[in-house]
Parts: C-alpha cells; structure tokens; sequence
C-alpha cells in the first residue's frame, strides 16, 4: 500500500471521464478502508461524490481532489488510455498526472504515515469528486456545504491538481484567479447601408464599448497576481448582406482577474460602459469562480518546508492557470495546491514518470507530518 503505483494503476483502469464514475470511488473506498477511515459516498445529483475520514480531533487536514477524466480525444495514443501501461518506467494513462496518480500518492503516503506513527494526531480527511472536469455544481463544492452542516469543515486543506511545472515541488498554487464570461448584445435599428441617417448601426456603438474596456489596463498585478486580462473572445453579426446595417450585434468577454476585483465590480464596470455608449443591450454574466489567496502562514509554511526537505528546494508561490476546485474550499479554510508535473495532462499519451509518483507519495508524507505534528 505505500507504493502508489497499483493504485494509480487501478484507478486509471476506471474508465471515469466526467461525469462516469465506472468503479473509481469504490477502488478507492476499498484502499482507504483498511487504514481505518470511515467512508460516505456523499453523491449529489448524479454527480458521484467520496468522503473519507480517519480520527476525530484538530489539527484536519484534507485532501481534495478528483477521479473524474477528460475524454482520451482525438490525438492518437500509442498505448490504450485506459491501460495502465508502465513502460520504460513511465505510467501511461488519462489521470496519470490529472490527477489519478495525486490520488494514488496521497493514500500511499497516508499509509507510510501509520506505518511509522500509529499514534499520528488529529485527523486526515479526502473529499474526492467524480465533477471536477465538468460543470463542478454537484461536487466539491456540495459537499463542502454538507460538512459545514456536520461542523466538520478542515482547519487547512491540500488539493492534489498537478501544480509542478519543470521538476517536482517547484510551484505551490496559494490562490487562482477568477474567471468571468460576459455576453453583450448591443440593440440598434437595421436599415440599408446607403441610407445611414434612418437606421442605428448596433456595431459602431459596440466597437466603442469594447474599445473604453480595453483601452486601458485594469490593474498592474499585486504582489501574488498578474495583472488582470480582459479579452474579447468572440464578436457575432450574422449578416450575410453587404448592404444591410444589422440590427443587433453580440460579443462574448472573458476577464481572469486577480483580488482587486470581483464579480460584481467587473460587472458594475460593464454596465456603466453599455449604459454611456449602447444603452440597449443585454448582458449575461456568468462567474466561475472568485479569485482567492491563501497568505503565507502556518499552512503554506509547512508546504515550504516539506518542499524544501523532500525535494530540496524552495518552491515559488504562485496563482497562475486556470481555476480549480480550491476556489471552492477557499470560501471555508486555508487551502493550497501541491502535486505532480503537468506537462501532460490533457493531452495524448498522459503520462507520469513512475520514481516521479513515488517522490509526490514522499512528499504528501512529508506535508501530513508537518501539518499535523
């Protein structure tokens, strides 16, 4: 059991590709079982859902992650993707990096753990969800509202998402930005294109909205974030004539913002622009998720210094990349990301070095005893 190999192997047999579950939870219910854990499938919808705990007292750390997979897709593969193939000592499968093999490494390094310290204090705890890769509304995110309706929310939290970019323990994820999509349809009057005084181009009056959003930066960054992006990701007509002026135009915005922003400030920043230059309009907003930041402290000391034992080396604090399911645990404790390299997550041929595996199963090891003393 402390060699997370035939774990990850198990569990990337699992054909789980969001939002199927096909056994993962089960595999993993029976790991955790024996190290005595009291499991609770906790589903949602039909979004499948796994609660582990072991003890009862403080400190509790959890572990957060996720058995779902994206689609093999269309990019041939040179093994079968859900295989397990080890060659050449690399694992090949889809999860192998995101993030099946997290999974395995951190249950065989709870097992190491009680290997060494049946006495370990406090409690370790894994929410693992089957709707990470997918809409993420009946996962992690409901079953955090569950433990708070049980009082049973973690003092900090650990989520296994492949941070590592070059080598392992590289990076540590202390906050994501937040993700924005705004679609504005700009309203105007259709006429012909030779007769300009009778008609109201909605395009002129949008192309002077898009420009007063991005002309200007929105921020310079802060200490942890890069500066917030605005961009225009699409502009729609549909209008196959060469001489009608349109009578509506719509485009679509993402904005990845850091923590001088929210939801409702972006929003509010929007609407006084349409309001200014396209007073009919609609807007739809739709967030993703808030920024968040986990400051420097207790929790992301301990990181530090199980990065700098196993790994030898500091790692960089970093919030880059898109969102994750610690967007979600952000609202409850402090929470941080630490996991494998993830060159290739995604992609064809999704694989892991098998010493690479082993490493993150010390270095979970190494996080528990710091955390929990």
């Amino acid at each position: 059991m402390t060699d997370p190999l035939p774990l990850a192997q198990a569990l990337i047999r699992c054909r789980s590709v969001t939002p199927a579950d096909d056994g993962a939870l089960a595999v993993l219910e029976a790991a955790l079982t024996p190290l005595g854990f009291a499991c609770q499938r906790v589903d949602f919808g039909t979004t499948p859902n796994l609660y582990a705990r072991r003890g009862t007292a403080g400190p509790h750390l959890m572990f957060a992650g996720h058995t779902d997979v994206v689609p093999p897709g269309q990019a041939p593969w040179t093994t079968d993707p859900f295989g397990a193939e080890v060659r050449g000592g690399v694992l090949y499968g889809r999860g192998a990096t995101d993030m099946k093999g997290g999974v395995a490494a951190f249950v065989a390094a709870i097992a190491a753990v009680l290997g060494r310290r049946a006495d370990l204090p406090g409690s370790l705890s894994l929410l693992i969800t089957g709707d990470e890769e997918g809409p993420a509304l009946d996962g992690t995110v409901k079953v955090l509202g569950w433990l708070k309706g049980r009082g049973e929310i973690p003092d900090c939290c650990l989520v296994g998402e492949p941070t590592s970019k070059v080598e392992l323990g590289d990076t540590i994820k202390v906050g994501r930005r937040g993700s924005l999509n705004a679609a504005i349809t700009v309203h105007g009057t259709q006429g012909h294109a030779a007769y300009p005084q009778r008609a109201d181009n909605p395009i002129h009056r949008l192309v002077r909205v898009l420009h007063a959003l991005t002309a200007e930066p929105l921020d310079q960054g802060t200490r942890f974030f890069e500066p917030t992006s605005l961009q225009v990701t699409s502009v729609d007509v549909g209008n196959p004539a060469t001489n009608v002026i349109p009578g509506k135009v719509t485009a679509r915005l993402n904005i990845r913002f850091n923590e001088l922003h929210t939801e409702a400030s972006l929003t509010a920043r929007i609407r006084a622009v349409l309001e200014a230059e396209a007073p009919r309009h609609d807007l739809a907003i739709e967030c993703s998720g808030e920024s968040f930041l986990t400051q420097p402290g207790p929790f992301v000391d301990a990181l530090v210094r199980a990065v700098r034992a196993e790994c030898g080396r500091d790692p960089a604090l970093d919030t880059g990349g898109g969102t994750s399911d610690a967007r979600f645990v952000a609202r409850h404790c402090p929470v941080a990301e630490l996991g494998a390299v993830g060159a290739t997550m995604h992609q064809a041929d999704e694989r892991t070095p098998v010493e690479e595996l082993r490493a993150l199963s010390r270095l979970y090891a190494r996080v528990i005893e710091e955390v929990l003393g």
